[in-house]
Formats: structure tokens, C-alpha cells, sequence
């Protein structure tokens, strides 16, 4: 007897509809009964291997395993299947030819999804938002998901998510959803708006942070703009501090904005109960991370962290510990927002949109320039900061001093300014946002930062005054057409936070002051 269910395999960040049909057919000449599985489809080891949990599950869940030869076809045929999220739906299609769920000729309306263990208890998968949309683009409405996947489904509009926990509940409710009738399990049903609201909530304040003015007015400009930017300063400065108040400053997430955070952290598997993500992310990998742990990798490629990042803040403390290897692939999703993985198999694209949060000590010792006093010898500073390269540090439009933070500034002595906080702080980057959504309506780019050189000719005009402060900051400093790019990029942003149309000669000397490696830093 042959039987189809569906499924879903994820590729990327989407997902791809899989069509598996079981058939059940005597063995001849099988003199001792035992039963005999064979998946094809281009199954990975992981799949193959399912046959033996599935047996398992099937006679733990108080069903008989058919005594024949059992053939299981994972449609399309020629790419390949990855993962354990197949175990359910085989398992149904088994039970379903064998006769044990009943009449099913509508069971093509159910996509079925998860891992199952010997006891036949149903565990979670890996991209349940990305199977959950695929589903609903398909005409799909009855997912079963694992319990721990079902909020994440849920977020999708459209679609009947029952979250399941063993494969004897999956069978009697797939009974009960071709019959029409009532289903003993209710769909899952969640109010997004309220989901976001209890989970869009930071604990760091703009408001801790004492001193470091000038380097909080930096941050400020960065989130206003979609600017890079880098700290350098002595240990115990507050990069860090400051660096993980970034996305505190940053406007809310837009609903599709969530949704595609999600589908990335879902596929990473770094969602767990909570279904969707509401806050941006801040991924802050360790100096020893490899090129494919930053960019992401696999077989069947997976995202890395420039991926889990995206629309949020990736921070790299202590730059010059990476390998110079590892930060050199930054240079492409820098420029393109996005990743490009290739393999023999397949090429996968992942989006990469963050914000570049970097920080650095001036020396090995940290003490360049400080009242400690700095030991390190001039060969040992030229390797230290020899290790990020010209390109690279191109591509970070803001450079920042962030010195020891004085006495009085610590203990908030009189005359000390008071730190604005995070909410007053984002209220006046969403209205520079807002400007720059108004100047570039039709133009495909959305921050100040995106702009191509076409664009900044178009809304970053100078007048004389402004060209000659530009002219002279070039050939003093010997910069790069991309730095001149940059620091028209950023000043066109201290513009737009000073609710001005015009990039004035104020706004650009600020620019300039922001790319303090500019200026021979270490002489």
C-alpha cells in the first residue's frame, strides 16, 4: 500500500516542501520476517539512521511494526535531505500505510515535522519559523511541530500549529484533522503584539555609563547612520560598557525585521521556547573564532555569527587578537549586507546587515598614552596594530578615542553632565532615521551608511568653506577615496541628528574628528 505525507527541509534560511511517500509491499522470499526499510531520496547518514529510532518509536507507542519490505521516497530526489526532522512524518506515513490511522486522503493538508526518541516522544528541530512560512506560501494549514517549536510556528498568520509531544498524540491528531471533526488537540494561538511587548525589554542603560562623552556622542551618531565604528583605549576605559548599550539606542524591530531575525536564529537553533525574537541581537564572538564559526559554514551551510548579528550589533573586542585571516573575510559582508556560501552541492545566501562594534587597546601593554606609561617598544606596537589591515579599517567609518575615565567623572562629581538615557537617546535616532527614510523614498537604500558614491554626490553637496575643510583633512592625512566617503557618510548623519538639510562645515569637521587612525595615531 502506498501512503504520502509531507515534510520540510531547510536550505539557508528557507525552507523547502518535501513530499515523502511510503509504500509497503510483501517481501518475497523473506523466510524470517524481518522487516526491511529503504530510504531514498539522497538521504544524509542522519536520515538513514532514522530507520532504527522509528521502529523503536512505533512499538513503544503501543503500534505493531508491518512485517514487509518498506520503501520510503523523500521527493525532490536530487537534493539532499539533512537531519532527524524526518522521523515524524516517515513514522505517520508507516502507520498510515499499514493501515493503523484510518482513511487519510486529505492528509496532503498536514506538514509534519520532528525528531523522535525510542520511547516515541517527540523532540525539537531546527527552522520551525522558515518550515511554518514555507507551509503557508504552499496552501499548507495543518503543521504538526514538536511543543518546544510550537510558539516560533505560531508567530506565522495563516496556519494551524498543533504542537505535539509523542507519536500516538500525532496519529490520533491526524485522525481527527482528515475526519473534520474536532481535534482533541487545540491549534496553538498567539497574540504577537502582546509577545512582543513582554520581551522587547533591556536591562543596560545608556544612563550607567559615567563619562565618555565624546564616545557616547560617537555611538549615538553610529546608530543614527548604520555607521562602523571602533573604540581604542586603555583597559577598564568602558568599550565594552558601551559597546553592549548599543542596541539599546537602535529603533524597535518592525515585525518582518523579527521575522527574519528569527528564521536566522532558528535555523542556528538559538530560539528555544521563546518563539520570536524581539530585541536585536548583540553576537560578541571570541578572538579565537574561525572564518567558518564568523561566516558561517557546513556541508549544508549553516550561518555564522555576521549572520546571527543581522539588523543588530556585532561586537569583536580586543580586534588585533583575531587572526588577520578571520577578519579579512568581514570585507565582503561589510560592503554587501549579506554572505555567500559555496559548496559542490549548493551555494547559500545568508543576510548579513549589522553593525560592526570593534575595540582595541593602542598597545599589547594598553598603556600608549596614559599616565601608567606605555612599555611596549615601537616594533612591538608597529606588529600589534599591523595585524588589521588598510582595507579593513577603510570600511569602519568611525574611529574613537575613549581614554581612562577621569575621578570626578566616576564619582559624578559637580560639573559633571548628567548621561542621557537610552529612551531619550533613541528617540532622536529614530527621528534621524526618519529624515533619511524621507530623503531616500525610491532610491533602495535606507541609512545614510548604504549610500553609493552616486548618492552621496546627490545629498552630500558642500559649500566652499566645507570643501576646502575636506581638501585640506585629505591631503594632511593621506586618505583613501573610501575613507572621503566615509566621513561624507557621517557627517551627512551628525546633519540629520541636527535636523539640518545641508551637510554644514560644523558636521564635517565633527566626521573628520571621528577617524582618529587618520591622524598617525602612534607618533
Amino acid at each position: 500500500m502506498l501512503f504520502q505525507t509531507r515534510s520540510a527541509a531547510v536550505y539557508g534560511i528557507d525552507a523547502l516542501i518535501v513530499d515523502i511517500e511510503v509504500n509497503i509491499s510483501p517481501a518475497a522470499g523473506d523466510n524470517d520476517q524481518r522487516p526491511n526499510i529503504t530510504i531514498v531520496g539522497l538521504p544524509d547518514t542522519a536520515v538513514r539512521e532514522s530507520k532504527e529510532r522509528i521502529r523503536a518509536a512505533i512499538n513503544n507507542s503501543r503500534y505493531f511494526f508491518p512485517i514487509h519490505k518498506i520503501t520510503v521516497n523523500l521527493a525532490p530526489a536530487d537534493l539532499r535531505k539533512e537531519g532527524a526532522s524526518f522521523d515524524l512524518p516517515v513514522a505517520l506515513g508507516i502507520l498510515g500505510a499499514n493501515g493503523d490511522i484510518g482513511n487519510l486522503e486529505n492528509s496532503v493538508d498536514i506538514l509534519a515535522v520532528g525528531e523522535l526518541s525510542l520511547d516515541g516522544r517527540i523532540r525539537p528541530v531546527r527552522g520551525a519559523l522558515s518550515i511554518a512560512v514555507a507551509a503557508r506560501e504552499k496552501g499548507i494549514t495543518n503543521l504538526l511541530m514538536p511543543e518546544e517549536n510550537a510558539t516560533e510556528a505560531a508567530v506565522v498568520q495563516g496556519v494551524n500549529v498543533f504542537p505535539v509531544r509523542e507519536l500516538r498524540e500525532a496519529a490520533l491528531l491526524v485522525e481527527d484533522i482528515v475526519g473534520g471533526g474536532p481535534t482533541r488537540i487545540s491549534p496553538l494561538e498567539l497574540d504577537v503584539a502582546v509577545l512582543r511587548q513582554n520581551e522587547s525589554r533591556y536591562d543596560l542603560d545608556f544612563a550607567d555609563v559615567r563619562g565618555q562623552q565624546t564616545a557616547k556622542r560617537a555611538l549615538e551618531v553610529a546608530s543614527a547612520g548604520g555607521h562602523n565604528i571602533l573604540f581604542i583605549g586603555p583597559p577598564g576605559s568602558g568599550k565594552t560598557m558601551l559597546a553592549k548599550r548599543l542596541p539599546t539606542i537602535l529603533p524597535a524591530l518592525e515585525f518582518e525585521e523579527a521575522l527574519e531575525i528569527t528564521k536566522i536564529h532558528s535555523v542556528a537553533g538559538l530560539t528555544g521556547r521563546s518563539g520570536l525574537v524581539t530585541e536585536r541581537p548583540f553576537k560578541s564572538p571570541h578572538h579565537t573564532v574561525s572564518q567558518a564559526g564568523l561566516i558561517g559554514g557546513g556541508s549544508i551551510p549553516k550561518p555564522g555569527e555576521v549572520s546571527l548579528a543581522h539588523l543588530g550589533v556585532l561586537f569583536l573586542d580586543e580586534l588585533p587578537e583575531f587572526d588577520r585571516s578571520v577578519l579579512e573575510v568581514l570585507r565582503q559582508p561589510m560592503e554587501d549586507k549579506q554572505v555567500t556560501i559555496s559548496r559542490a552541492a549548493s551555494s547559500l545566501t545568508f543576510p548579513a546587515s549589522f553593525t560592526l562594534v570593534a575595540s582595541m587597546n593602542p598597545c599589547p601593554c594598553g598603556y600608549f598614552g596614559s599616565q601608567r606609561g606605555c612599555k611596549c617598544s615601537p616594533i612591538q606596537i608597529q606588529r600589534y596594530v599591523g595585524k588589521i589591515s588598510g582595507p579593513l579599517m577603510d570600511r569602519i567609518d568611525i574611529h574613537v578615542d575613549v581614554p581612562a575615565v577621569k575621578f570626578n567623572e566616576l564619582r559624578g562629581g559637580n560639573g559633571v553632565p548628567a548621561s542621557d538615557s537610552s529612551e531619550t537617546i533613541r528617540g532622536r535616532v529614530i527621528t534621524a532615521r526618519e529624515r533619511q527614510l524621507r530623503r531616500f523614498n525610491g532610491e533602495g537604500v535606507f541609512s545614510n551608511s548604504a549610500m553609493s558614491s552616486r548618492q552621496i554626490r546627490k545629498f552630500c553637496p558642500l559649500d566652499a568653506e566645507s570643501e576646502s575643510l575636506l581638501e585640506k583633512a585629505m591631503q594632511r592625512q593621506g586618505l583613501s577615496a573610501r575613507a572621503h566617503d566615509r566621513i561624507l557618510k557621517v557627517a551627512r548623519t551628525i546633519a540629520d541628528l541636527a535636523g539640518s538639510d545641508s551637510v554644514e562645515s560644523g558636521h564635517l569637521s565633527e566626521a573628520i574628528n571621528y577617524r582618529s587612525l587618520d591622524r598617525n595615531y602612534w607618533a
